[in-house]
C-alpha cells in the first residue's frame, strides 16, 4: 500500500492520523509538501520535488470593476437586442428564419447573447491569421473590419518578424523546412500525404507501427498507440475504457476533450477540487462506502481523470499524492500529458519523471504530439493488454482516419533528437533550454508586479488581466509591439479571470523574452495590470481543504 499507516492526503502531505503500535515510525514521511516512500514494492523511491504553485487572488478593487465591466455591458447587451428586435439597429447575427419564429429558439439563447454583445467587440483578438511557420518568429497578415469586427477583410500587407509567444512550440520543432527534414520530405515521397483509411482496415503503416514502438520506448512501457486527433485521444478513448455502472473522478480545471469523453461514456461523473487530494480522497471514500446510487452496488470501475500541466493554469497534477490514494482505494489512473510530455522532466518524458515516479504506476498514459514534437495527433500508452483493447475497441481506430505518413515521420525525427537517437545532445539541450527561459520569464513577470499562475516549472504561463476591456487592450498593444499573444476569457475561464497565456519556448533567445518582458513591463503601466502584492498562493477554495473532514 502507498500509505500503510491509513493517513489522509492533505494539502499535498501525507498525515498518519494513527499512532504506530510498536512505537516506530511509519514507512512514509512528508516534509514542506515533498513526499518521501522508503520502499515500496521492495523498490526505493523519492519524490524530491518540492510543489511549488502560485494563486494569488486580485485585490478587492479589481474584482468589483471587473463585475462592473461585465454588469454594464450586459446592461448594453440588452438594449441593444432591444434596438434589433424593433428593427433600429441592424443585427449581422445568426436569427431564426420567420417561418420558425413559433420554434424553440436554435441560435438565440444566453450564450448568443455574449457572443454577439461581447465577444464580437473583441473578437479581432482572436483567430488572426499567420502566414509562416509558428517558430520564434512568425508573420501575420494583417486585416481591418468595417462593421465593428462581424466582418474582416485583409489590407494585403504583412506585419514581419512578430515574436511568438502564443503557439504550443515548447522544443522549437515547428519550424520551416531545413536539412534535417530530408526524411520527412522522403517519406513524403514514398507514402503521399494521406492513408485514406482507418486503422481497422488499410490505415496501418509500418511508420505507424515504428512510431508506437519508439513512443513506447521513450515512455518506458510495455506498448502504445497512436492516432491521428489529440482532441479525439481523449474524446473516444475513454468512452471505450468506461462506460454504464463505473465512475469518473474528474479534476475541475480538465481540458473540454477530456470532459467530452467523460460525458460520451455514460459513465457517472463527480468533481473534485483542482490538485486537491483531500477533496479526491472524500469522493474515493464516499463511492467505496455507498457505491452506485440508489442500488449501492459497488462501482465497476473507479477512473480518475486528471492532467500533466493544466493548460489555463499553468499548474502540474499533484502525481505522488494522487497515486497514493489511487492505489489505496484499488481506482484507475488515466492521465493527459498533452502540455507536459516532452516540456517536463529532466530529459522531456512528462510528470512521472519530473517527480521521479515509475510510469507503470499511471494505468493509462495520453498524450499529443502537437505542442513538444511539432505535429499532430496523440497517443495512449500503457500496459500492452490495454493497448491492444483499445486497438479492437476505440472509436478513434475504428472509424477515423490513420496519421499522416510524413506527419509520423516528423514524430519519428523529433523523439529520435530528444532521446538523442540521432548522435547528438540537441535534444537534450533543448529541453534544458526551456526550462532556464520557463523559470526566467516566470521570475521576471514576478518581479515586475504581474499575478502570474502555475507552477514554476510549467511552460504554459497565465498572466491575469481580468477586465474584459484591458484584455482587448493588451492584446491589441502588443501587437502594435510586434508581439504576438493569445488572451483567454469566460468561457474557457471563470468569468472574473481573463487572462494572457505566454507559451515558453526553448528557440526563445534572451533577447526575445526581455523585449517582451520590456513590452509588458510598460503594458502593465499603462493598463494598470500590476496587480500582485507579492503573497505565495493562496487560492483559499484550491488548497484550503480544511472543509474536507476525513478523519474516522
Amino acid at each position: 500500500m502507498a500509505n500503510p499507516g491509513g493517513g489522509a492526503v492533505c494539502n499535498g502531505k501525507l498525515h498518519n492520523h494513527k499512532k504506530q503500535s510498536n512505537g516506530s515510525q511509519s514507512r512514509n514521511c512528508t516534509k514542506n509538501g515533498i513526499v518521501k516512500e522508503a520502499q515500496q514494492n521492495g523498490k526505493p523511491h523519492f519524490y524530491d520535488k518540492l510543489i511549488v504553485e502560485s494563486f494569488e487572488e486580485a485585490p478587492l478593487h479589481v474584482m468589483v470593476f471587473t463585475y462592473m465591466g461585465y454588469g454594464i455591458g450586459t446592461l448594453f447587451g440588452y438594449l441593444r437586442d432591444f434596438l434589433r428586435n424593433w428593427g433600429i439597429e441592424k443585427c449581422n447575427a445568426a436569427v431564426e428564419r420567420k417561418e420558425q419564429k413559433d420554434f424553440v429558439p436554435l441560435y438565440q439563447d444566453f450564450e448568443n447573447f455574449y457572443t454577439r454583445n461581447l465577444y464580437m467587440r473583441i473578437r479581432d483578438n482572436w483567430n488572426r491569421p499567420i502566414c509562416s511557420a509558428p517558430g520564434p518568429l512568425f508573420d501575420v497578415m494583417e486585416r481591418v473590419s468595417d462593421d465593428y469586427n462581424w466582418t474582416f477583410r485583409f489590407t494585403g500587407r504583412v506585419i514581419k518578424d512578430v515574436i511568438n509567444m502564443g503557439s504550443y512550440n515548447f522544443l522549437g520543432l515547428a519550424a520551416k523546412y531545413d536539412e534535417s527534414m530530408r526524411t520527412i520530405k522522403d517519406v513524403l515521397e514514398v507514402y503521399g500525404t494521406g492513408v485514406a483509411s482507418t486503422r481497422h482496415e488499410m490505415g496501418t503503416l509500418d511508420k505507424h507501427k515504428e512510431l508506437e514502438d519508439l513512443v513506447a520506448k521513450f515512455l518506458n512501457v510495455e506498448a502504445a498507440m497512436v492516432f491521428g486527433m489529440g482532441f479525439a485521444t481523449n474524446s473516444m478513448n475513454i468512452p471505450a475504457l468506461v462506460g454504464k455502472g463505473c465512475l469518473i473522478l474528474s479534476d475541475e480545471l480538465n481540458h473540454t476533450s477530456l470532459v467530452l469523453g467523460a460525458r460520451l461514456s455514460g459513465a457517472t461523473i463527480r468533481i473534485f477540487k483542482h490538485n486537491n487530494t483531500q477533496s479526491l480522497e472524500k469522493l474515493l471514500r464516499d463511492a467505496v462506502i455507498y457505491g452506485q446510487p440508489r442500488t449501492r452496488r459497488a462501482w465497476k470501475k473507479i477512473l480518475i481523470l486528471v492532467e500533466g500541466v493544466y493548460s489555463m493554469e499553468g499548474s502540474i497534477v499533484h502525481l505522488p499524492q494522487i497515486i497514493a490514494l489511487k492505489k489505496k482505494y484499488k481506482a484507475y489512473l488515466y492521465i493527459d500529458e498533452a502540455h507536459s510530455i516532452g516540456a517536463v522532466g529532466p530529459t522531456g518524458r512528462g510528470v512521472t519523471e519530473f517527480f521521479g515516479l515509475d510510469p507503470h504506476e499511471v494505468d493509462v498514459l495520453m498524450g499529443t504530439f502537437t505542442k513538444s514534437f511539432g505535429a499532430s495527433g496523440g497517443y495512449i500508452a500503457g500496459r500492452k493488454d490495454l493497448v491492444d483493447y483499445l486497438r479492437v475497441h476505440s472509436h478513434s481506430a475504428v472509424y477515423a482516419s490513420s496519421m499522416s505518413p510524413p506527419i509520423a515521420e516528423q514524430i519519428i525525427r523529433s523523439l529520435k533528437l530528444i532521446m538523442g537517437l540521432d548522435g547528438t545532445t540537441q535534444g537534450l539541450q533543448r529541453v534544458q533550454q526551456l526550462a532556464k527561459n520557463t523559470r526566467y520569464f516566470r521570475q521576471r513577470l514576478q518581479e515586475m508586479g504581474f499575478i502570474i499562475y502555475g507552477n514554476e516549472n510549467a511552460s504554459v504561463v497565465p498572466l491575469l488581466l481580468y477586465m474584459p476591456g484591458k484584455v482587448a487592450a493588451f492584446a491589441r498593444h502588443m501587437l502594435e509591439k510586434k508581439i504576438g499573444v493569445v488572451v483567454v476569457g469566460f468561457p474557457a475561464t471563470p468569468l472574473a479571470e481573463a487572462r494572457a497565456r505566454f507559451c515558453v519556448s526553448a528557440a526563445h533567445t534572451r533577447e526575445m523574452l526581455d523585449t517582451v518582458l520590456e513590452a509588458l513591463d510598460e503594458m502593465g503601466d499603462l493598463l494598470q495590470l500590476k496587480y500582485s502584492r507579492h503573497k505565495k498562493s493562496a487560492r483559499p477554495e484550491l488548497y484550503d481543504e480544511t472543509s474536507f473532514e476525513l478523519e474516522d
